[in-house]
């Protein structure tokens, strides 16, 4: 695509160096930037990106060959596994497919840039599932696994946020909704020994926490290799767990969505999401410390705060009001998770908490499967800002890595454990593209970010000023980020200007829906858009919706600030 000379608002070497960027944007070549493709799946992998016109460019630092060094790591990451068709892998040192990460988190991410390559991962778990209804935990080149259940974030969710991003294709959504009602029976039949309609935990690999103090004493899987049996010497199990039965809350929300959508009565499911919700309050809260804990089999709480509380969440349990509260003592504590380099799996201020994170550990390092599970979490009550606090540290790290880890130090912003790790790849696109870039949602919505990252490891520049290109709906986009204000482009030409510290909310075709206060600060100016000037105050996380002409204050509750207590 030429440059569009036309459009340029500026003259002289400030053109020369903002327009620049954009120049350079549609000059980029992808392929070129993502080197030798090494495996014969690469190269239709690649055009499927290709042909979602997605391209990052930044005028200083290294985050833009960070960038592609990402994808081209992300393309080995993807290979057939027990089939034809490519899904995605872990990477690093996991060589598989796993259930609470690359088959569900990690292929949602994935979705809004290969969504041929996550419909095939998810797709992948259904095909294996086993008679009884149990799907497996991972899929290698050795076959498909059951010792344990492992699950995080709902399946159901990721599988309705693709099918709603990719045109709704009821082919794959009914057989992947029956394969999930079957499972649900599954962990009903198996993982409720004690009747109290929370789901079990049976070891520390039901629900990943590798090394984590939360399962101390506790065997790492179930017993004999069944997941349908605990140790019966275990002076402690099973385990009430939040995080599993939050899981199968949140995933009879989204199956009633699904039976809606199929023509059943999703109110059966729903009847049984309140009852899981029912039984995670009742048996895991604890009012006193407004956390959640497993009970062990004496009833007790396993008092250890862990990133737990943030997996709850994600799971849309609870009301703003007990987010705001998880926010203040918790998320945005800086002697609890609120590290420089967020979210520690451990709080900082317990004895147990463990800041390395040169082995596979939940003990207290972050960890990036934590950092991607944030932002739906944080974006489900509107605290937009707040979230964009945790999102520059991890991309000012990103901005120096050589390597794609699966722990970060949360005092350094050092990559720690294995390399080429799928999460952290794709907890670099995603943080670009909500920060700085187009990001297009399940609701229909395309998301245009107005901040860059900030300069803030030694004042040194982590991006510059930032451009981003994305392809929607067969109409090229390109959002030009610059110091103070942004410029966006459709199909070449300058479509909308804004001031920076904001995020335009837009329909699939550009057209003005909103806009959102993304800054700590109050925002005023004026958005340019169609000829039109349409001068605006917003403050952070304000949604200010645009109708008739005007502006309207749909919601406006404030922020949460971190606490140094």
């Amino acid at each position: 695509m030429e440059t569009n000379k036309s459009t340029w608002l500026e003259s002289g070497a400030s053109q020369v160096k903002e327009h620049g960027l954009l120049n350079r944007l549609r000059e980029l070549r992808t392929e070129e930037r993502v080197g030798e493709l090494g495996k014969s799946s690469d190269r239709a992998v690649l055009d499927e990106w290709l042909g979602f016109g997605v391209r990052f460019a930044a005028s200083e630092g290294r985050l833009e060959a960070v960038y592609y060094q990402a994808l081209r790591r992300l393309l080995d990451c993807i290979v057939p596994t027990r089939g034809e068709e490519p899904i995605l892998q872990e990477g690093g040192v996991y060589h598989g497919c796993w259930l609470e990460s690359t088959g569900t988190i990690n292929a949602e991410l994935l979705s809004r840039f290969l969504p041929g390559v996550s419909e095939a991962t998810y797709r992948s778990f259904a095909a294996h599932q086993r008679e009884d209804g149990m799907l497996p935990y991972k899929i290698t080149a050795q076959g498909a696994a059951f010792r344990q259940i492992q699950l995080v974030t709902p399946l159901a969710r990721s599988v309705w946020r693709h099918y709603a991003l990719h045109g709704r294709n009821r082919a794959f959504l009914e057989p992947m909704y029956r394969a999930m009602a079957r499972y649900d029976q599954w962990l009903a039949d198996n993982r409720d020994t004690r009747g109290t309609g929370c789901v079990e935990a049976f070891g520390a690999f039901d629900t990943g926490h590798d090394l984590s103090p939360r399962f101390w004493h506790v065997p790492d899987a179930p017993y004999l290799g069944d997941a349908s049996r605990f140790d019966p010497d275990s002076p402690v199990l099973p385990f009430l767990a939040p995080d599993l039965t939050a899981n199968v809350y949140c995933q009879r929300l989204y199956l009633a969505k699904m039976a809606d959508e199929l023509g059943e009565n999703g109110d059966v499911w729903r009847g049984r999401a309140r009852q899981s919700l029912d039984s995670l309050m009742r048996h895991c809260f604890d009012e006193t410390d407004q956390f959640f804990y497993d009970r062990d089999r004496h009833d007790r709480f396993v008092r250890i705060q862990s990133d737990v509380l943030l997996r709850v969440m994600a799971c849309e349990v609870g009301d703003g009001e007990l987010f705001d509260t998880a926010l203040c003592k918790y998320l945005l504590h800086t002697r609890k998770f609120f590290a420089k380099y967020p979210f520690t799996s451990i709080a900082m201020d317990d004895p147990r908490y463990d800041p390395h994170s040169t082995y596979n550990s939940w003990a207290g390092p972050s960890n990036f499967l934590s950092l991607i599970r944030a932002p739906h979490a944080f974006e489900h009550h509107h605290r937009h800002v707040e979230l964009t606090w945790a999102m520059q540290p991890i991309l000012a790290s990103f901005a120096k890595a050589e390597r794609f880890a699966q722990t970060v130090s949360p005092w350094t912003g050092d990559e720690g454990y294995t390399e080429a790790y799928s999460p952290s790849i794709l907890c670099l696109l995603d943080f670009v593209e909500r920060l700085c870039g187009i990001l297009p949602t399940a609701d229909g919505e395309l998301w245009f970010t107005g901040l860059v990252p900030d300069a803030r490891d030694h004042g040194e520049e982590v991006a510059g000023e930032t451009a981003y290109g994305r392809t929607v709906d067969g109409v090229h986009f390109e959002l030009l980020n610059r110091r103070g204000v942004s410029e966006l482009y459709r199909a070449g030409k300058l479509h909308m200007t804004f001031p920076s510290g904001i995020r335009i909310i837009a329909d699939r075709q550009g057209e003005l829906r909103g806009l959102l206060g993304m800054s700590a600060r109050t925002v005023e100016g004026s958005l340019s858009w169609e000829g039109r000037e349409l001068p605006f105050a917003v403050k952070g996380n304000q949604l200010l919706r645009y109708a008739g002409g005007q502006w309207e204050s749909e919601r406006d509750i404030g922020l949460i600030y971190p606490t140094y207590e």
